[in-house]
């Protein structure tokens, strides 16, 4: 019974992450990029803070160490991931900004080996992180003769926001500090919408509060904030306790196949075959990056069913 409730719990993650690409792209329609992402973390902010209060002991910072992470967590986790994929997705389908999205884990560990130079990459693992990075070319599809496109600026703005949370996620890990995850995750969210809120405003993005209550926006914005961002960081937080950080990351290439699922049915989005080719390379990355990891998780997933 635990090993099917921790795969529904899985899937449930996958398909409330992958649509919330959806919702994104729907609700970009009413509200402008950044503005729409930091509205998104008001409210998901105020209702991780709620639960970091219930849930844990240190739900507020205390030390330097303790603000450092929440500081790299709402600057690049938070305001730097959003901003980029808000704005980049206005030009781009649910479904490759979602696949885009997925190499941050191979990101991640390019980042990782950089930083740690004791810990440099195999010849494997450069492979890995190449294939990955051919991925992002493959998808993004960039005319030499007009690198700035509209549709190719979009996606390297989708694959800038995969590379800060990679290095928000490295960065975090590096400073040494005890701060409860659910605490960490709440006031990065606050911190992030605050940072993003001071963007929008030097941006000159339009505020029409009249435009947002369309039902859609709502909707929209609702979903993101409730559901995506909640909803989804509880059941990240079960999933991770139980499953570990290897598995949990397979949510990353499971989510685009609901985006690109939804994205066809609610917004008429076509998912061609270069995305899908990109997809692969970025999944093979993947592989090649954790192959160990993985191995070792295979190992003890075995273990744990046998004695079950």
């Amino acid at each position: 019974m635990t090993r099917y409730r921790n795969f529904g719990l899985f899937l449930t993650l996958a398909a409330v992450w992958g649509t919330a690409f959806v919702a994104i792209s729907a609700g970009l329609e009413y509200f402008p990029p950044v503005l729409f992402a930091a509205l998104r973390y008001d409210v998901a902010g105020v209702l991780m803070l709620g639960y970091a209060a219930y849930a844990v002991d240190d739900w507020r910072p205390c030390g330097r160490a303790e603000w450092a992470v929440v500081g790299v967590g709402a600057v690049l986790l938070i305001a730097a991931y959003h901003a980029f994929l808000f704005v980049g997705q206005q030009h781009t389908t649910a479904a490759a900004a979602a696949i885009l999205v997925s190499l941050s884990p191979v990101l991640t560990t390019g980042f990782a080996r950089a930083l740690v130079p004791s810990d440099a990459l195999s010849v494997v693992g450069v492979v890995g992180v190449f294939l990955g990075l051919v991925g992002v070319a493959v998808i993004a599809e960039p005319d030499p003769s007009n690198l700035l496109a509209t549709d190719v600026v979009a996606k390297f703005l989708v694959f800038c926001a995969a590379g800060s949370f990679a290095l928000g996620s490295v960065l975090t890990r590096r400073i040494d500090a005890s701060l409860p995850i659910e605490t960490m995750e709440a006031w990065s969210m606050l911190g992030g919408a605050a940072v993003m809120h001071l963007v929008s405003l030097g941006l000159g993005e339009p505020i029409e509060p009249a435009t947002w209550t369309h039902p859609e926006a709502i909707g929209a914005l609702g979903y993101l904030a409730l559901v995506a961002s909640a909803i989804g960081f509880l059941l990240y937080f079960d999933l991770l306790e139980r499953l570990g950080a290897v598995e949990i990351n397979m949510v990353s290439y499971v989510a685009p196949v609901f985006a690109a699922i939804v994205g066809w049915l609610y917004l008429d989005e076509v998912v061609d075959a270069t995305t899908l080719a990109g997809f692969v390379l970025i999944a093979i990355g993947f592989v090649l990056v954790k192959r160990r990891a993985l191995r070792e998780e295979v190992g003890h997933v075995r273990r744990r069913h046998s004695s079950e």
